[in-house]
């Protein structure tokens, strides 16, 4: 009895492996091709459109932007909303971006590490990771001397950065899953 059992059980195995694999195969299939891929920096054109603005106050909260608590982070105005309860913007500030922008859509908060180096070599501190993609990590951090220069053009960098008070606020609200909304 005990050898058709395990013979059975080493078929439930191999059938269950299976059955995960063509099942990981479908959903691999049918992911769109730009799901989660960054898109290089393009100047405002035909395709889609920016998120409505207020252009009497540009540093207004951009429409359908989301809901409930959240970063927006506009990659056509290098702005940045915190979003408290009641769509309150309790901060919005300006940053530099890296020289690869995420893909418009929701994000979370990933990781979050208190202090490290930049692409740059400078110190930063304050970094907060939402989005990985084709080894672009996508993230905002402060400079501990409070630059905010230029990133290198020559590489494919997904680093945010904020002047230090920014970036202490940002560290503040942005929380392990804290949603992340990314507008054009």
């Amino acid at each position: 009895m005990a050898r058709s059992s395990s013979g059975f059980v080493a078929g439930l195995t191999v059938a269950a492996v299976a059955a995960v694999g063509f099942l990981a195969y479908q959903a691999s299939a049918h992911v769109p091709d730009t799901l989660g891929k960054p898109q290089v920096k393009k100047s405002p054109g035909a395709g889609a459109s920016k998120a409505p603005r207020d252009k009497a106050n540009p540093a207004a909260l951009p429409g359908d932007s989301g809901t409930g608590e959240r970063v927006v982070y506009s990659l056509g105005d290098d702005r940045v909303w915190l979003v408290g309860t009641g769509n309150k913007v309790e901060r919005t500030f300006t940053v530099m971006p890296g020289t690869v922008d995420p893909a418009p859509g929701t994000y979370a908060v990933t990781s979050r590490t208190a202090a490290g180096t930049g692409s740059d070599g400078k110190q930063v501190e304050h970094i907060v990771r939402f989005a990985l993609s084709d080894g672009v990590v996508f993230g905002f951090s402060a400079a501990v001397d409070g630059s905010t220069p230029k990133p290198d053009a020559s590489k494919k960098l997904g680093g945010i950065r904020e002047a230090r008070a920014d970036g202490t606020a940002m560290w503040e609200f942005a929380t392990i899953n804290q949603k992340v909304v990314v507008v054009k």
